[in-house]
């Protein structure tokens, strides 16, 4: 079960792409800035994409839903607790200094528990709240996608709407840390870490 990640723009974003090997049923996970110029590159992995999956929907990890849905006919995926984001994606964009198209409607609102068959790979659903509402992470063999909930020595920020430390801390205490050491975190920014490092080494979970 093959996890490709590419670093995208100027947010240090980190889109991936999941395949399954039986099949080559692909699914791209938060498409963020540039992520268009893959296309070619994931068209040669898989035999179809069949998923665009947002783990939450701050505008730097749903910039490339539209391309994706328009030009490979992929199922769009997110929390339901994210759509008041999704729906004000251009607003908050632009905040930042940034133009960008809005987002489709999600085919799929995800759910805590479930599990998104891609070939004979399953994609499980943890709702990880925190960093905003309706954040997910997605638990993959002995690999967690978490977006913006857990990094490398950090975790979210929590003072954007949606936003809170107490949220994002329980859902980390119970959603991921109970995931076995040897769990590859693969982050929405910046370096891979693994769950056991966090564990012992993150100062922001001292305590949990």
């Amino acid at each position: 079960m093959p996890v490709f990640k590419y670093s995208l723009g100027p947010m240090d974003n980190n889109t991936y792409l999941i395949v399954d090997a039986a099949t080559r049923q692909g699914a791209i996970v938060d498409p963020s800035f540039d992520s268009d110029r893959l296309l070619p590159e994931i068209l040669e992995k898989v035999s179809s994409l069949t998923y665009v999956l947002n783990t939450h929907a701050h505008f730097d990890h749903v910039i490339g839903n539209e391309f994706y849905v328009e030009n490979t006919g992929a199922l769009l995926a997110l929390n339901r607790g994210d759509l008041p984001l999704l729906h004000s994606l251009t607003e908050h964009a632009r905040m930042f200094g940034f133009e960008v198209q809005a987002s489709p409607e999600p085919t799929i609102l995800l759910e805590d528990g479930q599990t998104i068959k891609l070939g004979e790979t399953e994609i499980k659903v943890h709702t990880t709240p925190g960093h905003s509402t309706g954040h997910v992470s997605f638990v993959l063999e002995d690999v967690v996608i978490s977006g913006d909930c857990l990094f490398k020595d950090s975790i979210g920020r929590t003072d954007l709407p949606g936003g809170s430390l107490q949220t994002l801390l329980h859902s980390i205490s119970t959603r991921l840390l109970t995931l076995p050491d040897e769990t590859r975190v693969l982050s929405g920014h910046g370096a891979d870490t693994t769950i056991g490092r966090e564990r012992k080494l993150n100062p922001y979970l001292k305590g949990l």
